[in-house]
């Protein structure tokens, strides 16, 4: 065992390293977004579990936050607040929450991997959101339910505890795990 940074790297009898390449490596690979943009409306969208998911401000309440979802394939959707009170506008159609949700989506993964990771039909070309939505409300949706609210809104408070490190180059050990190869959708 050889130690460096902190850490035991084991080694084998030819001084080569026993990990993985990407278990050596700090860093992992990161898509950059299509475009910047605006953290204040949806401060956190995934493409996971099935869904395009995410977190979005309230506009009336400051302390006030909804998780939205589309379900991949059906675009059943769901969007409560953080403490899983049902949204006021979803009801049997998408409400403003959800509509900035897959706006955001767009900006930061593109309009075409957004719709295929929701499995949705969009016309030639390079599609919008405005498009992605219609063609999407044109199948009406059910509303799904609201169980994934909870995860969704750990793995963003989860995220935003990452705001409050210190930047260094060392790694994270409780972000080890991911491989800087992982392919995302």
């Amino acid at each position: 065992m050889f130690r460096r940074s902190g850490v035991n790297i084991p080694f084998d009898v030819h001084g080569r390293s026993a990990l993985p390449v990407w278990e050596r490596s700090s860093v992992a690979r990161v898509v950059p977004p299509a475009r910047p943009r605006e953290l204040a409306k949806v401060p956190f969208v995934e493409l996971a579990d099935g869904r395009l998911q995410g977190v979005v401000s309230s506009g009336s309440d400051i302390g006030r936050v909804y998780v939205s979802s589309i379900a991949a394939g059906t675009y059943a959707f769901a969007c409560s607040t953080n403490n899983n009170r049902p949204c006021g506008g979803a009801r049997g159609s998408f409400c403003n929450h959800i509509r900035a949700l897959v706006t955001e989506a767009v900006l930061q993964y593109g309009a075409q991997r957004v719709a295929r990771y929701l499995k949705a039909d969009a016309p030639a070309g390079e599609p919008d959101a405005q498009t992605l939505l219609s063609a999407m409300t044109a199948t009406r949706p059910a509303q799904g339910d609201t169980s994934a609210a909870a995860p969704v809104f750990s793995r963003f408070l989860r995220h935003l505890a990452y705001l409050e490190l210190e930047p260094v180059t060392a790694p994270l050990p409780e972000m080890q795990w991911f491989p800087p190869t992982r392919a995302v959708a």
